[in-house]
């Protein structure tokens, strides 16, 4: 039987994906600036489990200027044709109505022509309420020929309603709309938008005093740049500092988990696979996911509160020296988080030249891939004091070093390439919404950091176990751990050691690199295996001891650092860029070049270590 479609559509900004999450329960991103939503959700609505609400990005009008926005535009002229789709609901920013109806006239005028049911959703009905402004929401609904109805997304205030329509539009279907729109250009859509916000929006400039008098703040030249430095700052420190009580934990279950269940298996071969590969190699990868978890609330709670975009300008001017673009700094932060939603959110920088700019610095961005890295080798190098009473600590101010040397690296990048390579690609102009400053909501925070931290685990767990597997077995066998430097994977090792050989590393430091090229948090699920088999006979040690007991320099440990801060290592992110951007020979190229850079820059950081020390 044939499941009943509504549409979900509106611009950026106007909480249409935090509506989607209550009308489906689905846990979809949502970020306070345009771009983050570049896909094409689906799910069961509550209370009507035989319709499906299809969410469409963001866009400002259905004439398509951004990628992103020829999604939206594309997708929903193919809904309006197929006849499952049997309601569109269009939500508008009640706080913002002018802006909201322009493009809300343009969908009522597009499914008048196609005979579908519209019902306008005005959201953000409490910030109008909170601030005693009058909205006439029968009178706007009356002049639109359309249902409007207030509600408000981040609250459910008014969502039940929006569940209560659709289920008695879908038993009762309505008439096809008025046809008040159909012959209307867009021309006279704009200036009717003007009138109709004038005449039933909200009056008053209390929103626009109250985002002045704080943009005066976040924006200005003295102010806004020291406000950018200390919010970043405290952003890297956060991942060291606040997530430790977390990882102590983590890992402090895991040697308990370890002690109880090891002595429990009588075969030796499973115990020594369930100590050295199980608790040795993916459990080292599981004690960084705390980390993940806070580095993706805190981003949250800049998106949501609308510092994010404030950030874009500030980023703006010197980006531009770098060949970019101040939207390219969302993506490039979203990088820090993981590389493929930042790619994907690089489809709103409307320049073709600019995007593909984008595309080149993403990799670049220390990404939660490699924060267990990061992680490990501070620990084994960085010692873990701190000073101004505790409010600085070491290892949080190297982690702060090596992420803006990634990010140095990739402006480095994007302005070379800029200055000496020319393309066909062409080039628009920087266009910016500064959405409103809002109290980001704690719980859906909460929930996607959670899911964020999830997805990290499942979506690596997979290759983790896979090459936690491999290498157990290689190091194992054929004289059962006896004898690490006689294995198959000791063997392996040393056929690859003169390769890093350069950087100070023995051959297991070069198995872990290799493994890595799959997923660069395997690095640290390979080095525990590797290390774990090495102490069999032991109860699950720190990786950092092993590390630091290894032999390994602080000029090697730097030299990973570096490698690991270039190297572009990660295959999902390899086909993402080559899908997105078309272009096979691209990602050869990017793969290749960075690798070479980054080995280049090891060897060099490697060699100036050697001299000082």
């Amino acid at each position: 039987m044939a499941r009943n479609r509504v549409i979900l559509i509106g611009s950026p900004n106007s909480g249409k994906s935090m509506l989607f999450n209550r009308l489906t329960g689905l846990q979809q991103k949502v970020a306070n600036f345009p771009g983050i939503t570049v896909d094409v959700g689906t799910g069961a609505m509550r209370g009507l489990p035989d319709t499906d609400l299809v969410d469409f990005p963001g866009t400002y009008s259905l004439q398509a200027i951004s990628a992103e926005e020829e999604v939206a535009v594309d997708y929903f002229e193919r809904a309006l044709e197929d006849d499952q789709v049997q309601h569109v609901l269009c939500v508008i920013d009640a706080t913002r109505l002018e802006k909201s109806l322009y493009f809300t006239l343009q969908v009522i005028r597009d499914c008048e022509r196609h005979g579908k049911c519209v019902t306008v959703l005005a959201n953000m009905i409490d910030i109008v309420e909170k601030n005693d402004l009058e909205f006439d929401v029968q009178g706007l609904s009356d002049a639109l020929h359309t249902p409007v109805l207030p509600l408000s997304a981040r609250s459910g205030k008014g969502v039940e309603a929006v569940t209560r329509r659709l289920a008695d539009s879908l038993l009762e279907p309505d008439t096809a709309p008025r046809a008040h729109l159909v012959d209307t250009p867009d021309e006279l859509l704009r200036g009717a938008a003007h009138q109709l916000a004038h005449r039933y929006g909200p009056k008053g400039d209390v929103l626009i005093a109250s985002q002045a008098r704080l943009d005066n703040f976040f924006l200005s030249s003295m102010t806004g740049g020291i406000a950018f430095f200390v919010i970043m700052y405290l952003l890297f420190q956060s991942i060291f500092t606040w997530a430790a009580p977390a990882m102590d934990a983590v890992e402090f279950l895991l040697g308990a988990m370890a002690d109880t269940v090891v002595p429990l298996v009588p075969n030796q071969m499973a115990s020594d696979f369930i100590s050295d590969a199980l608790f040795g190699g993916i459990g080292a990868f599981l004690v960084f996911v705390p980390q993940i978890f806070v580095l993706t609330f805190i981003i949250g709670l800049l998106e949501d509160s609308g510092y994010m975009a404030r950030a874009a300008l500030i980023c703006h001017k010197p980006l531009r020296l770098f060949g970019l673009t101040g939207k390219s700094f969302i993506p490039m932060l979203s990088g820090v988080a993981c590389a493929i939603p930042a790619i994907y959110a690089a489809r709103a920088i409307d320049s073709p030249r600019k995007r593909l700019l984008t595309y080149m610095a993403i990799p670049l961005m220390p990404c939660s891939a490699r924060l267990p890295v990061y992680t490990l080798l501070i620990a084994a190098f960085i010692p873990s004091g701190t000073a101004l009473g505790g409010l600085v600590g070491w290892q949080g101010l190297a982690m702060f070093g090596i992420y803006f040397f990634g990010m140095f690296c990739g402006l480095l990048v994007t302005g070379l390439v800029s200055r000496t390579s020319k393309d066909q690609y062409t080039d628009l102009p920087f266009v910016l919404e500064l959405p409103p400053y809002r109290i980001p909501g704690l719980e859906p925070l909460l929930r996607n950091a959670w899911n964020r931290a999830k997805h990290f685990v499942t979506k690596a767990g997979k290759i983790i176990f896979t090459v936690t597997l491999v290498v157990w077995v290689l190091g194992y066998f054929p004289n059962y751990g006896a004898d690490l430097g006689q294995s198959w994977l000791g063997h392996l090792g040393r056929v690859v050691e003169p390769l890093f050989a350069p950087l100070g590393l023995d051959w297991r430091y070069g198995v872990a690199i290799f493994t890595s090229f799959l997923a660069r948090e395997v690095f640290v699920g390979t080095l525990g295996t590797i290390f774990g088999i090495e102490a069999a006979d032991e109860n699950m040690a720190p990786l950092v001891e092993h590390i630091q007991a290894s032999g390994m320099t602080i000029g090697s440990g730097l030299a990973l650092l570096v490698f690991f801060a270039i190297a572009l290592q990660c295959v999902s992110t390899l086909a993402i860029l080559s899908k997105e951007s078309a272009s096979k020979s691209l990602v050869v190229k990017m793969f290749f070049g960075y690798f070479l850079f980054a080995y280049a820059a090891a060897v060099a950081i490697y060699q100036l270590a050697y001299w000082l020390t």
